[in-house]
């Protein structure tokens, strides 16, 4: 049987809804470039499957053919929309309170009293993480996390395994102990390639996404008052994630092998 010793959690969209804040700063960001370019909620929802901002708006205009004209590049013009499309959703984090997950905080608590580490794994930025859980969880809120890897530390994006092998490495841990919670197809093939299991809270982005080898696909974590939905997995009794559910999920596969070989053996022995 593992222990569970680490939960690793993707941010946007897992800690908070904060994926239509990031489609606004995106049009935002567009505006005042002068593109006349508006992603639709529909059209924001395909463009997810592109992991990073940046990745993001530069497979975007290289779609269109877009011609940025004069000496500066696709792709220079790509990072510089980011960059202030960055500026503009951190202010309106700063400004519009967007809210933590149901269950994050509950788990985030639970975690911390049971002495479980706590890693993030993202492909957005150090500022846009720092912003978002100042916000909701404070100015100490980093000290919540023995890890928090971003894409200032990791520059290969999801559905690389990259961010959670380092999150892994950096907290002294092997797959079979550690979970991580995501959103987002990428998320659970770069989870599942670093060998761990995952739960996937869904929303109105991601709720049509592919989640093939997640452990549990649910509707969002949970409150004992408001439990969750689930859209695949076993869940036993739960009606919320918390640590002993989490711990079942990573002995999942091995349960089963036990079970399996119990009941295979009086033909072994017979034989």
């Amino acid at each position: 049987m593992h222990q569970l010793k680490a939960i690793i959690f993707d941010v946007d969209g897992t800690l908070a809804n904060t994926e239509e804040t990031h489609r606004r700063a995106f049009n935002a960001a567009f505006d005042e470039f002068k593109l006349d370019f508006n992603w639709s909620e529909q059209e924001y929802a395909k463009l997810l499957c592109i992991s990073g901002g940046r990745e993001r708006i530069h497979a975007f205009l290289k779609s269109l053919e877009f011609d940025p004209r004069g000496d500066i590049s696709l792709r220079e013009l790509s990072r510089r929309i980011h960059v202030r499309k960055s500026e503009i959703y951190r202010d309106k984090l700063v400004k519009g309170h967007v809210g933590l997950r149901s269950g994050v905080r509950r788990l985030l608590d639970e975690a911390r009293d049971r002495n479980i580490p706590l890693g993030i794994a993202t492909a957005t930025s150090t500022a846009n993480v720092e912003t978002l859980l100042f916000a909701e969880l404070g100015r100490n809120a980093l000290s919540r996390f023995d890890v928090v890897v971003t894409s200032d530390i990791v520059a290969d994006k999801k559905p690389s395994p990259v961010v959670y092998q380092f999150a892994m490495a950096e907290l002294g841990l092997v797959p079979q102990e550690c979970i991580a919670i995501e959103d987002t197809s990428n998320g659970n093939r770069s989870a599942i390639a670093a060998g761990m299991k995952t739960v996937i809270t869904t929303h109105a982005f991601t709720t049509d996404d592919d989640f093939s080898g997640a452990s549990l696909v649910l509707n969002q974590l949970g409150e004992p008052d408001n439990p969750f939905t689930v859209e695949s997995g076993m869940t036993g009794d739960s009606t919320f994630v918390d640590t002993a559910l989490l711990e079942r999920l990573i002995n999942q596969d091995t349960t089963e092998k036990d079970s399996e070989m119990w009941e295979e053996l009086p033909a072994i022995i017979a034989k």
